[in-house]
């Protein structure tokens, strides 16, 4: 006689929910916070993780002080939970999408200068055109909003990458995401207004191998590294800030020169005595959307990265086309 599911362990009796369980004590740190996140009472989303347990033949939560965290074991099944919320979120979205989008969720990652930029034009579409869709938002640079993405963190991130970038977030990090190219950023050399070169219409930063520089996040600072050795020099960093408009005041102070993406200029607008002018080079950074693997088939993620292709497209000069998007290989 073949034994029943009660009477049997291991993985084939561990079910959705309990990933899902395990999953929510992952990401708020306490069977407390996640059974508030998932509607149960503390005591019931406690039986729920012994029976876990049980079925799994291993322990999945320890005790720490007066706390709790997860194992080994337990971790490795959160991390499936993940998978497992997005196929839901699928199901779930595909019902609302027959239901007219009345309901859903996207959790979306961007970077700074996309903040006051992209980033409201995004949440006011999405609330005048989907009222029930929940929109929240984090601000994060590129490795840590990819990394988002594959922690289940986050639906939809939107990130940057400069030519040549050798720590490119969108290659060996990414493996098992899917990543879509949506446009480009063109940057911008940015000058005191009384500076020789700023009356010209475009920058060769090789004028500018003298000047002090004004550096930005890491990923910036080692892309303005590449464009001065290309150019045949090293800068000589004086000041370093993720402040953009910091920047311009700086600049404007005569402190220094910098180079800034489109988005950031149009985000702190252009002080005066500040310069802004296009490299000679027609330097830009790359724009991306990345998504878990199936992400884009929830209709909430998939009409807010639509949304914001429209958006990027709309900018710089016109429409930039969305390359097909592409599944990074490896583990995911």
């Amino acid at each position: 006689m073949d034994a029943t599911p009660a009477e049997t362990t291991g993985l084939a009796d561990l079910d959705a929910g309990s990933l899902l369980v395990l999953r929510e004590i992952a990401e708020h740190g306490s069977i407390t916070a996640a059974a508030g996140a998932l509607g149960y009472s503390q005591p019931a989303l406690s039986q729920q993780v012994r029976r876990a347990e049980a079925r799994a033949g291993v322990a999945l939560v320890e005790r720490t002080g007066r706390g709790i965290r997860l194992t080994p074991a337990g971790r490795m099944l959160a991390r499936h939970g993940g998978a497992v919320a997005t196929a839901l979120e699928a199901a779930r979205g595909e019902l609302a999408e027959l239901r007219g989008l009345r309901s859903g969720r996207v959790r979306i990652m961007a970077f700074p200068s996309a903040s006051p930029s992209l980033v409201p034009e995004l949440m006011a579409e999405m609330a005048a055109r989907h009222p029930g869709i929940r929109v929240s938002f984090v601000e994060a640079e590129p490795p840590e909003a990819v990394a988002a993405v594959r922690e289940d963190r986050a639906d939809l991130a939107l990130t940057f990458s400069y030519p040549g970038d050798r720590s490119d977030p969108h290659r060996e990090s990414a493996r098992g995401l899917e990543v879509t190219t949506i446009g480009s950023d063109r940057m911008h050399v940015v000058l005191p207004a009384r500076h020789p070169l700023a009356a010209g219409d475009a920058v060769d930063v090789a004028g500018l191998a003298g000047e002090r520089w004004i550096a930005g996040c890491p990923r910036c600072r080692g892309h303005l590294l590449e464009l001065c050795d290309a150019a045949g020099f090293a800068p000589r960093i004086a000041v370093e800030t993720d402040n953009f408009v910091a920047v311009e005041e700086l600049v404007a102070s005569g402190l220094g020169v910098a180079v800034l993406p489109g988005l950031a200029i149009e985000s702190a607008g252009v002080r005066a005595g500040v310069a802004v002018r296009a490299t000679a080079n027609g330097d830009r950074r790359t724009l991306h959307l990345v998504t878990a693997r199936g992400g884009r088939g929830v209709p909430a993620v998939a009409v807010a990265a639509e949304a914001l292709e429209r958006l990027v497209a709309g900018r710089d000069g016109g429409p930039a086309r969305a390359a097909p998007s592409r599944t990074i290989e490896g583990d995911a």
